[in-house]
């Protein structure tokens, strides 16, 4: 049979009252200390009793002592009041100052691109914030999983979210390693995808991700194929740099590669622009200071920040 383990309306009631009788074993000294009558106080005790079911101070006209039941109760009631007063100090703290452990989701991909330039400086800015990464391919749903906010590409952001803009518009480039070009050629027309070998995403809905590419003006989705299906972007781009296809990347995702010369773009003229990266969070109404506090330095450290708005229909990963 399930038990109810509902705590019964009014339980606490009188707690405070008795504790302090108990400290000072007075009831005027009580009442003086909590404010009240000490008429209140006498009334709190008595109803506190009632319910308890039994007496727990001895009184007389000269002294106010502690019963065998007073005592018992004293020694459980007043640590877990002093937990409760406790538990009330830190919530209160982490309400006024950014304090406590911030948690984010994001991709893995973008976990280089803004840990130097923005979250290790934001941990610099505020010792008393830890930061917690939980870098995953999935569509996290960030309220249910006890996130503060995520970071992601805006087209996969759900609609009810607010969101602040981390970079400008960036392309979805097409890359391959100069070793894979020299063995199978450069693609100079989206038809050429078809003799390549491309590399592809599966989805956290396990669809395939088709590639997004521009014929003139016009977007269209292209289904391709080759030897790998990655679950995250990372891994795609190291099975490129590995010469292992071509690969659609983000291009800040693809900039350190191509820098560095073990990446090359390839069908520039046919990429499209994505929205760009966002942090975004569930509501303005339940802002914790923490997340207020990464919010303002995200505005201040971002030459493309701009007001958190509510996003428009976004289509789901």
């Amino acid at each position: 049979m399930k038990k109810n383990f509902t705590v019964r309306r009014g339980a606490l009631d009188g707690i405070e009252a008795f504790l302090s009788v108990a400290q000072h074993r007075s009831f005027r000294k009580a009442a003086a200390e909590l404010g009240v009558t000490p008429s209140a106080i006498s009334q709190a005790v008595r109803t506190l009793e009632a319910r308890v079911g039994a007496a727990l101070f001895i009184r007389t006209t000269r002294s106010v002592g502690l019963s065998e039941a007073g005592e018992q109760f004293l020694s459980r009631a007043k640590p877990a009041f002093e937990e409760l007063i406790a538990a009330s100090d830190v919530a209160r703290g982490l309400g006024r100052k950014p304090a406590g452990l911030l948690r984010l989701a994001m991709p893995r991909a973008v976990v280089p691109i803004l840990l130097e330039p923005l979250i290790a400086s934001f941990c610099r800015a505020n010792p008393e914030v830890e930061v917690e990464i939980a870098a995953s391919a999935e569509l996290v749903d960030i309220a249910a999983k006890g996130f503060d906010a995520g970071i992601r590409l805006g087209q996969f952001i759900a609609a009810d979210m607010i969101a602040l803009r981390l970079t400008p518009p960036v392309p979805l480039v097409v890359v391959a390693s100069p070793d894979y070009l020299r063995r199978c050629g450069t693609p100079e027309r989206i038809d050429d995808l078809s003799r390549h070998a491309c590399l592809r995403i599966r989805r956290s809905n396990g669809a395939i991700a088709p590639w997004s590419l521009l014929s003139g003006n016009k977007p269209i989705e292209a289904i391709v194929a080759g030897p790998l299906i990655a679950h995250d972007m990372p891994t795609m781009l190291d099975a490129a740099v590995a010469g292992m296809g071509l690969a659609q990347v983000p291009g800040p995702v693809a900039a350190g590669q191509v820098t560095a010369g073990t990446l090359v773009h390839v069908l520039e003229s046919f990429a499209p622009l994505a929205p760009g990266v966002f942090l975004y969070y569930p509501s303005r109404h339940q802002m914790t200071p923490k997340l207020r506090a990464f919010i303002d330095h995200v505005k201040s450290h971002s030459s493309h920040g701009s007001p958190a708005t509510r996003r428009q229909p976004a289509s789901k990963r």
